[in-house]
């Protein structure tokens, strides 16, 4: 049987929260360790940047997403 979730659904925005953080995770890694080569392309090391920051805010728009309205 295959699970079919709609996209808005709140299992689906929580399964792409968690991978929107593991790749802000692998990314983190990555940039730490790119950082102390000196051979690295500065122009490659600021696009791993921009798309770091680009996946948190991501990250912290869903999270709003799936919390509950408290003055609801």
């Amino acid at each position: 049987m295959t699970l079919v979730f709609q996209p808005d659904s709140p299992v689906a925005l929580r399964l792409r929260l968690a991978a929107l953080r593991q790749e802000h995770r692998d990314l983190d890694v990555t940039l730490q360790r790119l950082q102390h080569d000196p051979g690295m392309d500065q122009l490659a090391l600021r696009r791993l940047k921009k798309r770091k920051l680009m996946l948190k805010d991501q990250i912290e728009q869903m999270a709003i997403m799936l919390e509950p309205d408290i003055h609801a």
